[in-house]
């Protein structure tokens, strides 16, 4: 099968979405498409190494150039010359780097005479970290990964940078693809000894999250399951774009229109993910402290839904006698509690706090969106175990309170205690743990108090008007039988839309452990009260699943604070978006798409089209959510995988060469392109396979071709037969990207931050919102914050508020999966690179550093070209930007040598 020079015209998609289902909407342009009845489709072909093509006259050492020059002559059509050193080696730095090679790297490669110079120097590059920051921002697109939501309620998403730092350490790792492969899909079934793997599962969560389409609904609703059905589509999507190249999406309302794909396929992709969700999900690196962990949070999730059968499991015989020691001790617990005396209130936002003869402070005066309480105490007490905090309401309330909001409610983020007890009278801070309350609002319960999160709360509606109480236990005895103790409260209060508190009090107890706002639920009691004998079973069951629950919560809080990645979780924290199930929901084929038209039960699987594979996946335990995600990682990093090895390699040469052997990377059906070269894309994919799927060497092969190191410039002999190149008769000439714009502009200004990892850096200003999205305001970040200078994979990427700057050189939000970047070339890209901030400031960073080196104009102008082009200027460039540097400052030299097409080009 050859590929032809010619593009054709082929099938368009446009999607739709009607009464809160997307719609697949093909409509047929001339040519390209190809009928079902013409046999197998090329990418779904069994993987065969097809024989390198037999040499020409002068016989090509490298088997890339075989295939490639082999397709040339059919075409009547010669490869280009080999480009010079400094050429060469500029592409490859910014290739495998996405950054300019410095003078002396250049100056040291050209005068390098070994005939192995190129390879030395491919693998010096290749050994770098900066290898791996540079790719990594490739897969991310990819996957359209960023850190917020995105849609109407754009949440930040604090914690997904573990997955960005996972993607880069295992490039630079050169992680086996197919092990790449299965841990983003099912990092914790398969490997469940590497908990520190968890954060691959951030592929799952990477894209787009409708939250409006999950909060506060119930559980049967219409839209709620919409939402899921949506939520579950992307992961879908994601996964099966990013591994297969396939479009599997469009058989959600009938069987694919152009590819053997049907409606049953693609939803049993669907039931893969069933019991799959985003959210922060909790891990910790010590493999048997996070065995702990997870079992107690599926004992918890078995606890919430009343799995009788886990609870069963969980109440063995001394746990047996524990439930009953307890109930026993239940009947003579009583708290003791004293009020302490007050020492100092303030409010830090204009608050103003009133002491009242009952020991309570009463709120007035301005009402801000956030404010923090800070109140200082003294006790006599000693050996003090929890401290109880009342919210109470009060007439001049709205609603009577206990909030401030117009609705009466409170959202208090964080309750933080600190206790001066040494000599020294320093207040040191206070571990504090089994938070309770006599009441939660849905999704806001007291544990969101202490869990360290700005993003969480607890909240009372629709108790408001009511007084509440919230009690935090002492994670040890504070205070000591030499004396009393003087102990401060912080009430941080940060949610915005003036949700603070209205009215608190606050008092102590040395009552033993445990010490809860109520013993027992109300429903309970009745229970309690009645001898065991008497009970009906499913008061044991209330009293069990009590016990139980308030055991494990005891234990997770004992243990140490755990990582946290915002990824595919099927255990987790209820966040007020979604709770965990633990448990695959049932997933059905829509008929027509429509979720009111449920047919049979879909069972997880992959697709019947890829003949080398079984199309559906034995589970031996339904109930098993990840059991389903291992099956399909199997599935798709198979070695017999077709779609799997031709989609890695395609994209490896798309980044290299600017454009695919196919280039839909993330489409190989009817409706993508063919390849232009079959053959040589069979044989890469084989080989990367055969050589345990290392990325390396994928890279180290493709640019050590002489297809790779051709010259760039133009023929016209052979644009007559290949307008578009796609026999790479040249080397394509390739635009810098957003991010290598933006680190290569802080490179030559002596700026770039190399450091690698950890929390994304907002290089903006951020404030809080009407709602969950927060108010952003890039001009009014410091452009001179080291936070800027880290290198662009680093930044936090906001989905519907991206950088201006970035935005304007063609970075992706993260709303779409970008597997091709689009390459404007507009006004406001030169507008940008002259007069952006950042770009302005850099260029004073880069004339100061110039000026560093030399007082003279000449040799700053002449060190600036080599730094900029990694050339020394000709004769009419050194005079005409000596000229402009001593007439408008040496500044605006660097500005316009980074408006250069030379330094936004590679050649």
């Amino acid at each position: 099968m050859t590929g032809s020079p010619k593009v054709a015209f082929r099938p368009s998609r446009l999607l739709v979405r009607v009464a809160g289902v997307w719609l697949c909407i093909a409509t047929a342009v001339a040519g390209g498409g190809v009928k079902p009845s013409e046999g197998q489709w090329w990418s779904l072909e069994p993987l065969q190494k097809p024989p390198v093509p037999a040499p020409g006259k002068r016989a090509p050492v490298h088997p890339i150039d075989a295939f490639i020059q082999a397709q040339l002559r059919a075409h009547g059509l010669k490869p280009s010359p080999e480009a010079d050193r400094r050429t060469l080696i500029r592409r490859l730095t910014v290739d495998l780097h996405g950054l300019l090679p410095t003078p002396d790297e250049v100056k040291e490669f050209e005068q390098d005479k070994g005939r192995d110079a190129y390879e030395r120097l491919v693998e010096r590059l290749l050994a770098s970290p900066r290898y791996g920051e540079r790719w990594a921002r490739h897969w991310l697109d990819v996957v359209h990964f960023a850190e917020t939501h995105g849609h109407d309620q754009d949440r930040p998403r604090e914690t997904a940078w573990p997955y960005r730092d996972y993607v880069i350490a295992s490039l630079n790792s050169d992680k086996p693809y197919a092990r790449f492969v299965a841990e983003q899909i099912a990092a914790d079934a398969l490997f469940p000894q590497q908990p520190e793997l968890i954060p691959a599962l951030g592929l799952l969560a990477a894209g787009p999250w409708d939250e409006s389409s999950l909060r506060d609904i119930r559980e049967d609703t219409l839209d709620r399951q919409i939402g899921r059905y949506l939520d579950r589509d992307d992961m879908v999507t994601t996964v099966m774009s990013a591994f297969a190249s396939s479009t599997v999406h469009c058989a959600r309302c009938h069987d694919h229109k152009f590819d053997p794909i049907s409606q049953e396929d693609y939803y049993a992709l669907q039931a893969v993910f069933a019991g799959t969700e985003r959210a922060e999900r909790l891990y910790d690196l010590d493999p048997r402290l996070n065995a702990r962990r997870q079992t107690l949070m599926r004992g918890k999730l078995a606890l919430d839904r009343q799995d009788k059968t886990a609870i069963a499991r969980m109440l063995t015989p001394e746990l047996r006698a524990e439930l009953d020691a307890w109930e026993a001790s239940l009947t003579k617990r009583a708290t003791a509690w004293r009020a302490p005396s007050l020492e100092s209130f303030v409010a830090q936002n204009g608050t103003e706090l009133k002491a009242l003869p009952d020991g309570s402070l009463l709120a007035g005066g301005a009402s801000p969106a956030d404010e923090i309480y800070t109140v200082t105490v003294k006790t006599d007490l000693t050996n003090l175990t929890a401290v109880q905090l009342e919210v109470l309401t009060d007439d001049s309330l709205p609603k009577k309170g206990p909030g401030r909001a117009v609705n009466g409610n409170l959202h208090l983020t964080e309750f933080r205690a600190l206790a001066a007890t040494g000599a020294s009278g320093d207040f040191q801070p206070v571990a504090l743990q089994s938070p309770s309350a006599d009441f939660n609002q849905d999704g806001w319960d007291i544990a969101k108090a202490i869990d360290a999160n700005p993003q969480t709360a607890w909240g009372v509606h629709p108790q408001e008007g009511k007084a509440h109480v919230a009690v935090f236990e002492f994670a040890n005895d504070v205070g000591s039988a030499s004396g009393g103790v003087m102990l401060r409260f912080v009430l941080e209060q940060q949610h915005g839309r003036q949700h603070t508190i209205g009215r608190i009090r606050l008092s102590v107890t040395d009552s033993p452990r445990p010490v809860r706002a109520v013993p027992v639920p109300a429903e309970l009691a009745q229970a309690l009260g009645t001898p065991r004998a008497q009970r009906s079973a499913d008061d044991e069951l209330k009293l069990a699943v009590h016990f139980l629950n308030e055991r494990v919560t005891h234990e997770l809080n004992a243990l140490p604070p755990p990582q946290r990645v915002f990824a595919g979780a099927n255990v987790f924290q209820p966040n007020g978006s979604q709770v965990a199930t633990g448990v695959p929901r049932e997933v059905h084929v829509l008929t027509r798409g429509e979720i009111t038209r449920p047919a049979k039960a879909a069972a997880p699987g992959a697709l019947a089209c890829v003949g080398t594979l079984a199309a559906r996946f034995p589970i031996v335990d339904g109930g098993d959510e990840a059991a389903r995600r291992a099956a399909l990682a199997r599935w798709l990093s198979d070695a017999d995988n077709p779609l799997t090895w031709r989609s890695a390699v395609n994209r490896a040469w798309h980044y290299h060469f600017g454009r695919g052997l196919v280039d839909t990377p993330s489409d190989f059906g009817r409706m993508g392109s063919r390849p232009s070269h079959p053959e040589l894309l069979d044989w890469l994919a084989v080989e990367f396979r055969d050589h345990g799927g290392s990325l390396k060497w994928l890279h180290r092969l493709i640019v050590t071709s002489a297809a790779y190191r051709q010259v760039s410039m133009h023929r016209a002999e052979a644009a007559r037969v290949d307008s578009d190149n796609r026999l790479l008769w040249r080397m394509n000439r390739l635009r810098l990207d957003a991010e290598t714009v933006r680190d290569s502009v802080l490179q030559l200004s002596g700026k770039l931050d190399l450091t690698m990892g950890g929390p994304s850096v907002k290089q903006f200003a951020m404030s809080p919102g009407i709602h969950v999205t927060p108010k952003v305001d890039y001009a009014a970040f410091d452009v001179d914050s080291p936070a800027n200078h880290r290198r662009a994979i680093y930044r936090f990427l906001f989905r519907t508020l991206p950088d201006p700057f970035m935005d304007a050189l063609d970075s992706p939000a993260g709303d779409q999966l970008t597997p091709v970047r689009s390459e404007s070339v507009t006004a406001l890209q030169a507008f940008a690179l002259l007069n952006n901030p950042f770009i302005v400031r850099q260029s004073e960073h880069f004339a100061a550093r110039l000026e560093a080196l030399s007082p003279q104009r000449e040799p700053q102008v002449r060190a600036a070209f080599q730094f900029v082009f990694n050339r020394a200027p000709t004769t009419a460039e050194l005079r005409a930007f000596t000229a402009h540097a001593e007439k408008h400052g040496l500044a605006n030299v660097c500005r316009l040598l980074l408006n250069s097409n030379e330094f936004l080009f590679l050649n």
